[in-house]
């Protein structure tokens, strides 16, 4: 059986909260149990909004609460702001083989009332630019708007059995829609990065939160295109402010710096193992301590209201 890697991959936009924190000790949990390779990635793909000083703090975070990570961190090669290079050349491959249409609708055009939506509210690409000809190209360009380049999606299903939530299933054409994977500004998209940065270092287990669930489709798929190996993935409950909506940054009393004012990092550590199904009841443990009973057969299956228990 292949080693299991692993990674967390978070984007430090701001410091690190609940959430993440959550889904990273899981990430932790499946890799350690399995005696596999945590990979630490840093997606500052959008530079400009995750500045060097967000990642040291977010690693320093980790450290504290004991979630240690075999490789990566801020070496270049773990660095998405670094690896244009190697996005370019799965781009170009996606071009040479005829998938990829540069797409010049505004926000406001993609988002218009006659745009097919999916049940949970986001759009589908009806695809009115992929039939434009080199002239009208020709044309939008010489008006100085720059297109986004999107890819080219079959009509195909893709079934995702997933380890924590089941299978999932998705029509491309259908669910998704041609989707974007180099944005107007250069900036290569997160779909296209992520497929190629799991490949690059191995990852075959990918932990991570629920709202992401749908992209495993168009990842998966962007794997099997450029000749990869899908990853095995796992996506685990969101953690809910008492609004019912995701918990975040916005959440100040639930924020890792602020409960780190006031409690240990073992109490944090059974808050979150408490919340996920590992534990009875909120106690003091380590990461370590909790290898040894790990199992997703464990694991919250539904979203999480991340209310804090009476003694705290």
């Amino acid at each position: 059986m292949a080693q299991v890697i692993g990674r967390f991959a978070p984007t430090p936009s701001g410091p690190i909260h609940l959430g993440n924190a959550f889904a990273a000790l899981l990430a932790w949990l499946d890799v350690r149990s399995a005696g596999g390779r945590l990979i630490l990635r840093i997606e500052d793909l959008d530079a400009e909004r995750c500045p060097k000083e967000n990642a040291e703090q977010l690693m320093a975070d980790l450290i504290r609460l004991g979630l240690d990570w075999d490789e990566g961190g801020l070496a270049d090669e773990y660095r998405q702001s670094k690896r244009g290079a190697h996005y370019q050349q799965a781009f170009d491959e996606l071009a040479a083989r005829g998938l990829v249409y540069p797409c010049f609708c505004s926000r406001a055009e993609r988002l218009a009332a006659n745009a097919p939506h999916r049940e949970d509210g986001a759009v589908v690409y009806d695809g009115r630019c992929r039939s434009l000809s080199a002239a009208q190209i020709a044309e939008r360009e010489a008006s100085g708007r720059k297109p986004a380049w999107r890819v080219t999606v079959p009509d195909l299903d893709v079934v995702i059995r997933d380890g924590n939530l089941g299978e999932y299933r998705e029509n491309l054409a259908a669910d998704c829609g041609d989707f974007i994977i180099r944005r107007s500004d250069g900036v290569f998209a997160y779909q296209l990065a992520v497929a190629v940065d799991d490949s690059a270092m191995g990852v075959n287990h990918v932990v991570r939160g629920r709202d992401l669930l749908p992209s495993a489709a168009r990842q998966s798929w962007l794997h099997e295109t450029l000749g990869y190996q899908p990853p095995k993935f796992y996506h685990v409950p969101l953690l809910l402010a008492a609004d019912g909506k995701r918990l975040a940054k916005r959440d100040g009393a639930l924020s890792l710096r602020e409960l780190a004012q006031s409690h240990t990092a073992e109490e944090i550590i059974g808050l979150l193992a408490w919340w996920a199904g590992l534990l009875a009841e909120p106690a003091p443990v380590s990461p370590g301590e909790l290898t040894a009973g790990f199992s997703w057969r464990r694991v919250a299956k539904q979203d999480i209201t991340a209310v804090l228990p009476g003694n705290w």
